[in-house]
């Protein structure tokens, strides 16, 4: 089944890093709410655009690069400025694994590289009270699977910045940046499908760590039905945080409808 959107819906500006980091399932329920996706493959040397304009709203994906290494990803510069200016201007933000790692260090946090190793697999997140009421994570329960895959982790907030999810072992898990701005570290988009062939590309990194990448891969497709429903609510969440924005900033331009 393919769901479609008219043209006239919202446009997310997308920054994929990477092949085998796409919008996945976060993309598919941001469709499903009328959004378009405007995906910039940017490891393509598909250029970024100079400014927001013409988008309601910003998505910053994961990878494997670090969020300072510059030289391996020569556009990460030009997505620290398009952060900064969507949690300036109000424009809805969200930031995946590498995305809010991105997040962190664009708005003046730290990102250091994970001392115990990697967190990979189906990881339990527990709530912090600022949960409580927030628009796009306000609904997710207690004890929460989440995919995780990253090799680094924020360190350090940025000023103002409130967390909402914690785990057991990475202390922030979700945080929110000003007013509709949204970073996670975890990766929402992900199935059991996609940790497989990362865990393939990663295999020697996993073992030489001390992990089994069929146990990891494993625990993911057993709480995939959780993830989906979870994760999914989530990014429709969001969805509707960027028509509400569009919305306000012009009344009545978007008129969308979705079909499948």
């Amino acid at each position: 089944m393919t769901t479609e959107t008219q043209e006239t819906g919202p446009a997310v500006l997308v920054v994929q890093h990477e092949e085998d980091a796409g919008p996945g399932l976060v993309g598919e329920h941001l469709v499903r709410t009328g959004l378009r996706l405007d995906v910039i493959r940017a490891w393509k040397g598909e250029p970024l655009p100079e400014s927001l304009d013409g988008h309601a709203g910003l998505l910053v994906l994961g990878g494997s690069v670090n969020c300072e290494d510059d030289g391996a990803a020569p556009w990460l510069p030009r997505v620290r400025t398009l952060v900064r200016e969507a949690v300036a201007g109000e424009i809805p933000l969200l930031g995946i694994c590498l995305g809010g790692q991105i997040v962190a260090h664009a708005l003046g946090g730290s990102v250091a590289r994970r001392a115990q190793g990697p967190e990979v697999g189906a990881v339990p997140l527990r709530r912090l009270p600022a949960a409580e009421g927030d628009p796009v994570l306000g609904a997710v329960p207690d004890g929460a699977p989440a995919a995780q895959w990253h090799w680094d982790e924020v360190d350090r907030l940025p000023a103002g910045a409130v967390p909402l999810l914690t785990g057991d072992d990475c202390p922030y898990q979700a945080f929110r940046a000003g007013s509709v701005g949204w970073a996670l570290q975890f990766h929402p988009e992900a199935d059991a499908d996609t940790l497989t062939a990362w865990a393939a590309a990663d295999d020697g990194h996993l073992r030489s760590a001390g992990i089994d990448p069929a146990a990891t891969v494993a625990s993911v497709r057993e709480a995939e039905g959780e993830l989906r429903t979870v994760w999914g609510a989530v990014s429709e969440a969001w969805g509707a945080v960027v028509h509400a924005r569009a919305d306000a900033r012009v009344p009545g331009a978007y008129r969308t409808r979705t079909r499948t």
